[in-house]
């Protein structure tokens, strides 16, 4: 796991790339939120929705919930990317559209996007 710390517009950001799961449960996403704010005193955190296990995508384990109240109870935003037009479930869909139409979690499609957003909250 690598870990790139930017800083856009005087806000520190920790984007986490590499390979395999980094986020399988509400622990691992909790020991990432704390290594990241460690290593970079980023509160802020972009990564690829491939270094999430699939589980969180699934709505009715509850993981993703669980996952948000952790970061949200830290202050830890997070920007997830990567593509989400496999997913066919409405809560799902809904689920991502309401957690883009806030301030600490994003889903969006690029790297890029996913910096944008956490520099604009």
């Amino acid at each position: 796991m690598n870990i790139e710390h930017l800083k856009e517009h005087g806000i520190d950001i920790a984007v986490v790339s590499g390979e395999g799961v980094a986020i399988s449960d509400a622990q691992s996403a909790l020991d990432l939120a704390m290594t990241v704010k460690y290593e970079t005193g980023a509160e802020r955190i972009v990564i690829d929705k491939n270094m999430i296990c699939g589980d969180f995508f699934i709505l009715s384990t509850g993981l993703a919930g669980e996952i948000l109240q952790k970061y949200i109870n830290y202050h830890i935003k997070m920007a997830v990317y990567g593509d989400y037009s496999l997913y066919t479930s409405k809560p799902l869909k809904d689920f991502i559209y309401e957690s883009n139409q806030g301030r600490d979690f994003f889903f969006v499609t690029t790297k890029e996007e996913a910096v944008q957003k956490l520099t604009e909250t």
